[in-house]
């Protein structure tokens, strides 16, 4: 028998000794990431998830009739919204293909209505997410020593980068071949060079859900993605490969993905301080609240380049008090990603815009 959800509380976390300091040390470590990459490219780029392989538009529906435990915040009241979906790896410098890393998908929902966290301009909401269950570091102080790493291989030794992360790819196949998946070398190059039309994506991180707690993970159930999924791309001869293919794919691709909650079930084996332990299904399922479809398009018109590549930030505190992000990891991304945002309009001179309906 499934256990009842945990209702919200303030006191579910636990705020770290020296958060602050911590979170000062990753905007330092973004600082130099934006700074080498904005000189070399004369024009800045996110700090993480700089190349995007696609823009996608498509529509929210919220499904009617959820159980009370399910019909919280934006998915409270029935109703189709306008999205946005943007498809990155999630580097902080322009690599080619070849240089393989996880995906991620960010996803911008419009018109949503309801009490907004502190500094979340308009009235959209959204949600970041990577195509892998859990995050690569237990803590903000652990991710910073490996964003320390990041921060000195940005924009140099592109060659290696390559051979690398070859390297990785085959050891990471080797462990998947014996039941083994490994997060840290998906994270430093290993992952495989797949389709992101056909992967399933995570928020990895937990969030308040209204009265209760939740991740949260969209998955794609029309034929057209789920064809794709697991398929790998050739990246050996085009540096953008994956944009050209995901590109060439939505001009007939017919997409539909399932908006999924997992509930938290059991703080001890859904833990919301450590992103490296999957919840696993099995205690906490995943149900689907709203199905998002996207229609054939061009997925890299200069249009919609601008409008959301440039002229939009995406972050997980731009959004509902009812969907709150929490957790040491989600509390350290409030001002880095502001910082990076800020950074970025800075430097281009290009405000953002939250899109009304």
């Amino acid at each position: 028998m499934t256990a009842q959800p945990i209702r919200y509380s303030t006191d579910l976390e636990t705020v770290r000794d020296k958060e602050p300091e911590t979170i000062s040390g990753l905007i330092e470590q973004f600082d130099t990431i934006l700074e080498t990459t904005a000189k070399n490219y004369g024009h800045a780029v996110r700090s993480v998830h700089a190349k995007a392989h696609g823009i996608i538009e498509a529509e929210m529906v919220v499904k009617p009739d959820l159980p009370p435990e399910l019909a919280q915040g934006l998915f409270a009241t029935p109703g189709t919204h306008k999205a946005f979906m943007r498809l990155s790896t999630n580097a902080g410098d322009i690599l080619p293909d070849a240089v393989s890393l996880p995906r991620g998908m960010a996803l911008k929902v419009l018109d949503v209505q309801g009490q907004r966290l502190p500094d979340a301009e308009g009235s959209t909401q959204d949600f970041v997410m990577v195509n892998g269950p859990v995050f690569q570091a237990p803590n903000a102080e652990k991710f910073l020593s490996s964003l320390k790493l990041l921060a000195k291989t940005t924009d140099k030794m592109e060659g290696t980068k390559v051979v690398m992360s070859s390297v990785l790819q085959t050891v990471n196949k080797g462990l998947e071949a014996v039941g083994v998946s490994s997060p840290a070398i998906q994270s430093l190059g290993g992952a495989p060079d797949v389709d992101p039309l056909g992967e399933t994506y995570f928020s990895v991180t937990p969030f308040r859900y209204g009265d209760y707690v939740a991740k949260f993970r969209l998955k794609p159930v029309s034929p057209d993605l789920t064809k794709r999924t697991g398929t790998e791309i050739d990246v050996s001869v085009r540096e953008d490969a994956i944009r050209e293919t995901v590109r060439a794919e939505m001009q007939e691709t017919h997409g539909v993905w399932e908006f999924q909650v997992q509930l938290c079930r059991d703080l001890e084996k859904q833990p919301i301080e450590d992103p490296t332990v999957e919840w696993k299904e099995d205690d906490a399922p995943f149900v689907t609240v709203a199905t998002i479809t996207a229609h054939p398009q061009d997925s890299w018109s200069d249009e919609k380049v601008q409008k959301v590549d440039e002229e939009m930030r995406f972050s997980i505190w731009t959004g509902l008090t009812d969907h709150q992000p929490l957790g040491n990891i989600n509390r350290a991304r409030k001002e880095t990603y502001r910082h990076s945002a800020e950074f970025r309009a800075k430097f281009n001179g290009c405000p953002f815009h939250e899109p009304a309906a």
